[in-house]
């Protein structure tokens, strides 16, 4: 029983559709998060009631991160927790996620605490595990190379992150039927795509299977939906196929 839940659908200006971020649930608690942007990381309080269990970071725009502060103070304080929240980064992200939230002087003002000292951050390749099954892990198009990532659980989901059109990616990583859970606004620029992108670089098998979030408003919103594309909205729950991810007993 996997799903699909967003928390947030909106670009880094369209704060009232929240920053993007979503939930992979499995039996309908939070299996894996995506991202953690401030009004994101405020609705999937609401929803769930605690922090998330464990992270997925695809980059480091502020949009995306900029609930960290927040959950440092979660985890850190909280004995039981501190150090035990799972947060995967892309290795080359590692560096840019250190300089963006972790790297301010005496994260306590009395000393004595480095700011990962919160969590349990897993550096990762080109897959990873995740309570015993293996999740993939792309590089995407936005801003810079090697800056920004998408992730597949196989048969179930991709999630691209923020990107450009990627279809020499999803012919590799999204050949299973998964859902597409795929950055789109009405209108793209050179890190984003908008929808004339999609429909010129991708087959009508790859559109069908897409649901487009980060755009820039409501009417946006409702314009991609009036050319007949799938579009998320804060909260939404999608439905997702059973994974065919390699898998492992955990002990």
């Amino acid at each position: 029983m996997w799903a699909l839940r967003f928390h947030g659908v909106g670009n880094a200006s369209a704060t009232e559709l929240g920053s993007p971020m979503a939930t992979i649930e499995r039996d309908g608690a939070p299996w894996l998060t995506i991202d953690c942007g401030s009004e994101g990381l405020t609705a999937f309080f609401a929803h769930y009631g605690e922090p998330p269990r464990a992270l997925f970071v695809t980059h480091t725009h502020l949009d995306h991160v900029g609930g960290f502060e927040r959950l440092f103070v979660s985890e850190y304080f909280d004995a039981a927790r501190r150090g035990r929240m799972l947060v995967y980064v892309p290795a080359s992200v590692v560096p840019l996620l250190h300089q963006r939230v972790g790297a301010y002087p005496n994260v306590l003002a009395e000393g004595g605490a480095n700011f990962w000292d919160a969590f349990r951050v897993i550096p990762v390749g080109d897959a990873f595990w995740h309570d015993g099954v293996r999740i993939e892990v792309f590089p995407v198009r936005h801003h810079w190379p090697e800056t920004a990532y998408g992730l597949r659980l196989r048969g179930s989901v991709v999630w691209t992150g923020d990107t450009r059109p990627i279809p020499e990616m999803l012919r590799k990583h999204a050949d299973a039927g998964e859902l597409i859970a795929h950055d789109c606004a009405l209108h793209g620029n050179p890190s984003h795509s908008g929808i004339d992108d999609l429909e010129r670089e991708y087959d009508a098998g790859v559109l069908s299977r897409c649901v487009l979030y980060h755009y820039a408003s409501a009417a946006d919103g409702d314009a991609l939906e009036a050319r007949g594309h799938r579009v998320a909205h804060p909260d939404e729950v999608f439905a997702l196929a059973e994974a065919t991810a390699e898998r492992v007993v955990v002990a």
